[in-house]
């Protein structure tokens, strides 16, 4: 996969509270990116997909504000909005009916200029996404026809193909083998967009985000380097779990290791 240069932006969180069905799920967070990942981290209903819902316009918050160059996102018009931020989510609907080509044109519903007169613009910005998501030799499939993981790509192509300024996933090395993990991460990684993404695996946040913002019951607990946040102490309270670090004698990142009691 090869990576591409887009304009940046800053992301801020703050002071954002989500209520769901007259319950509290996000309490009161803040958080801030700038051309770095991001990775937020924290147990299953922890509120972390709740949270990404807001940044990407999909759920209001009860209070506080998300800004994105600094301008908040819930008094933007969404077209512009949807231009600043791409988000790749779980479970996409990901066009099933559609060719990964026309799939991935999609992205650039936001800029008004699909079936506009600019064309040439257009295809080289699909061109350019499905070849940085790694998509390119299968442009002319239908998307039914991938696997899941493959699917994933497909969808982030779609986001670059926006030619966003803040990239928000949730959760994208579901699905995908480990090959393709790594690959994917570290693509994402190289973009130099901010970026904020939700990861199960500890061990890939730790090797591939740049600061880690954990959550436990819709607050942060804390924030900073993955050697400030991935303690013995803060993963027993947090996850539940015996856990030590070591260095990674191949890429010389942070590496967890576990204990079933």
């Amino acid at each position: 996969m090869k990576a591409t240069n887009e304009v940046s932006a800053s992301l801020r969180i703050e002071g954002v509270s989500i209520d769901i069905a007259g319950q509290r799920i996000i309490e009161h967070v803040s958080l801030s990116a700038h051309e770095n990942v991001v990775g937020l981290v924290g147990p299953n209903g922890s509120g972390k997909s709740t949270l990404l819902r807001t940044v990407y316009r999909m759920l209001r918050p009860a209070d506080g504000k998300v800004l994105t160059a600094d301008r908040d996102v819930w008094t933007m018009p969404a077209r512009d909005a949807a231009r600043v931020t791409a988000a790749v989510v779980q479970d996409s609907p990901a066009d099933l009916e559609l060719t990964v080509a026309d799939c991935v044109a999609t992205g650039r519903l936001p800029h008004g200029r699909l079936l506009g007169s600019d064309r040439a613009e257009d295809r080289r910005a699909v061109e350019h996404a499905m070849s940085t998501a790694g998509v390119a030799h299968f442009a002319s499939r239908d998307v039914s026809s991938l696997s899941g993981g493959e699917r994933q790509r497909v969808q982030l192509a779609r986001a670059l193909a926006q030619q966003p300024q803040i990239l928000v996933l949730d959760e994208p090395t579901n699905h995908l083998d480990i090959r393709y993990q790594l690959e994917l991460l570290a693509l994402i990684r190289d973009l130099k967009i901010t970026t904020l993404v939700t990861l199960h695996e500890l061990n890939l946040a730790a090797s591939y985000c740049d600061e880690i913002v954990m959550l436990d019951r819709g607050r942060v607990v804390a924030s900073g380097f993955p050697d400030e946040v991935f303690t013995p102490q803060l993963l027993h309270q947090v996850f539940g779990v015996r856990a030590d670090t070591l260095t990674n004698p191949l890429t010389g990142r942070l590496h967890l290791v576990y204990a079933d009691r």
